[in-house]
């Protein structure tokens, strides 16, 4: 079994590394076992000798870099690191790359840790669960450390949170949780994507089983939850994978490589051993902690050299990430999600492996997100010559499974908060951001929102604080944060939200060129119904407004922003709308439909 460990490990197709390489326990004792083929010299170093260092100097188990020691006394919970004699000489106390845990920072020793946990109850989830592409997808992206603080405490505790959180994202019609990066890190303020343990579970929020509790209740909930993966970089602090035995072992040997932009290295990806350190992550927080889904992080720096097209196509990270997608595809039976946060234009990011894609499941579609909160920046007196920012996601969406999204990254660093983006004043944001959330909801692909963006959060993100829950005390807020969850649940109990989203057959432009209006229109079409959706995006109310339609019947308001339960000011009873046979933008048959000012309507029409 260690030859088959050592053979894929050093080919770049291991999905089981930490398996062998780490520290296990056995019988009496614990195996402890690392690769560093440059260091002249490993010792284990920890809690179980009081950190003596007598007698427990790793040997070599093969040519090619592999150490090992077992030592009897040795137990779970221990602390430890290796003190390598660097292939420089240099004798340096470095954390184990597989390790399972780690102290709380700034300690930086690994713990051994026994992953084994009976309590397991998602077996009915865990063979039900899929890729989602014809199921509702909405995904509430959260940083666990900031989403509700415990009283006197620096930290809240995955277990201790877990009933309070799955059963908020229940009430809110979300499908998916997704966690922003648990690998250990050192800095507070990296938000975890500056790791330095890939398979070690931050300790800053508890123990490994705590975590496991945490996934375990929310899939027997009816939640999935979803890991964000830092595959392109590590921190550079020297207790870490950095010149880990003294030499470019995880990194580039060349600096104008290895540097990265955020002050990181970054990984090596054309190396197999880096590979397969790689994959076995991704497929370990699948395999051990029931992860339905990774989102990696930062794609276009593999895709490019350092993110820029100008430096041209990283073949080798390129054949990392489409050996690693099928690989996971192929270990999980294709039930798993891959999403890619990818800026770039580059070409099949979510095609197939087999078709000559990268073969995730589905990109961010970071255009759609920027363009949009440009274009609502704007005084309305200049949308008119920015209408394309909304109407040109349509162009391009059907070249890949695009995910709508509004992340953290919109909210922080002066960028200004989602509601707090709209141009105008208190009342004209609220109204705005309702009709973007409609405009959201009802466009083709799945959805993910930030924490605090159901709330309409007026404070930029700080993962040193909550969100302000106290918003919800004052009416606008509680109103757009009913809305919010009525967006929700209309989008994950409506199949033609989401049945056919990225079918040319389920969206059909009514208007997209009303740019002296401000106003867009448009058809989701599905097999029982249709749904209607005009938004309007100018401070002009429009009376009697006529749209074309594809079918004869009566349309029924399901929605209006303006509704006053929502936080508008409208006390209005829903609009019928009966269909004419006089032809319109296109359409055989036309309604009027009175529409709000900064307002969005959804109709239905049965068929």
């Amino acid at each position: 079994m260690k030859a088959q460990y050592l053979k894929d490990y050093h080919e770049g197709n291991s999905l089981e590394a930490y398996r062998f390489y780490g520290a296990h326990p056995e019988k009496e004792g614990i195996r402890f076992t690392v690769y560093a083929p440059n260091a002249q010299a490993i010792q284990v170093i920890g809690s179980f000798d009081d950190w003596s260092c007598k007698g427990h100097k790793m040997r070599k188990i093969d040519e090619r870099g592999t150490w090992s020691i077992y030592i009897k006394g040795a137990k779970v919970h221990d602390a430890y690191k290796y003190r390598i004699t660097q292939a420089t000489g240099r004798v340096v106390d470095k954390m184990d790359p597989y390790a399972f845990y780690s102290e709380l920072r700034p300690n930086t020793a690994s713990v051994v840790e026994d992953l084994s946990w009976d309590r397991w109850s998602d077996e009915e989830w865990l063979a039900n669960r899929n890729k989602g592409f014809d199921r509702p997808i909405n995904i509430y992206e959260m940083h666990i450390g900031s989403w509700m603080k415990e009283e006197e405490e620096e930290f809240v505790n995955y277990r201790k949170i877990a009933k309070k959180l799955i059963r908020y994202v229940k009430q809110n019609h979300f499908t998916h949780i997704e966690l922003m990066p648990l690998c250990e890190y050192p800095f507070d303020g990296s938000w975890g994507y500056q790791c330095s343990g890939y398979f070690s579970v931050t300790s800053r929020y508890g123990s490994c089983h705590d975590l496991m509790y945490l996934v375990n209740e929310a899939h027997k909930a009816g939640i999935g939850v979803i890991m964000d993966f830092v595959p392109v970089h590590f921190v550079k602090d020297d207790f870490s994978l950095s010149y880990f035995d003294g030499t470019a072992l995880y990194e580039y040997p060349q600096a104008h490589d290895a540097d990265s932009q955020w002050g990181t290295a970054n990984f090596d990806l054309w190396k197999e051993e880096v590979r397969s350190f790689l994959m076995s992550a991704a497929s370990f927080w699948i395999d051990v902690y029931h992860f339905d889904g990774l989102r990696m992080d930062a794609i276009s720096n593999a895709i490019f050299w350092h993110g820029n097209k100008q430096l041209g196509v990283n073949e080798g990270a390129l054949n990392f990430i489409k050996r690693m997608n099928f690989l996971l595809n192929e270990r999980y039976q294709g039930k798993i999600m891959l999403i890619a946060e990818d800026s770039t234009d580059f070409p099949n990011v979510t095609k197939s492996t087999f078709d000559g894609g990268l073969g995730f499941d589905y990109k961010w579609d970071l255009g759609w997100m920027n363009d949009t909160l440009k274009y609502l920046k704007k005084d309305p007196v200049y949308r008119k010559w920015h209408h394309n920012n909304i109407t040109f996601s349509m162009a391009y969406f059907y070249s890949e499974r695009f995910l709508m999204e509004f992340s953290h990254d919109e909210v922080v660093h002066g960028k200004a908060t989602i509601i707090n983006k709209m141009w105008g004043t208190y009342e004209q944001k609220f109204a705005q951001a309702r009709t973007l959330y409609l405009y959201m909801f009802t466009h083709p692909g799945k959805k993910l929102n930030f924490m605090g963006n159901e709330l309409a959060h007026w404070r930029e993100w700080d993962e040193t604080k909550e969100n302000d829950w106290f918003l919800l005390s004052y009416p606008a807020h509680d109103a757009f944060h009913q809305y919010f969850a009525k967006l929700g649940e209309l989008y994950t109990s409506e199949p033609t939200l989401y049945a056919n989203d990225y079918s040319w057959e389920s969206f059909e432009w009514i208007d997209a060129d009303n740019a002296d209006k401000n106003l867009f229109s448009f058809i989701r079409k599905g097999e029982q119904n249709d749904y209607v959706v005009i938004l309007n995006f100018s401070p002009n109310h429009y009376a009697h407004e006529v749209f074309g339609v594809l079918q004869k019947g009566m349309y029924t308001e399901i929605l209006n922003t303006e509704w006053n339960r929502y936080g508008g000011t409208l006390d209005a009873p829903a609009q019928k709308c009966h269909a004419i046979r006089v032809s319109r933008n296109n359409k055989p048959f036309m309604i009027e439909v009175d529409v709000p000012a900064f307002g969005g309507v959804l109709l239905e029409v049965k068929k």
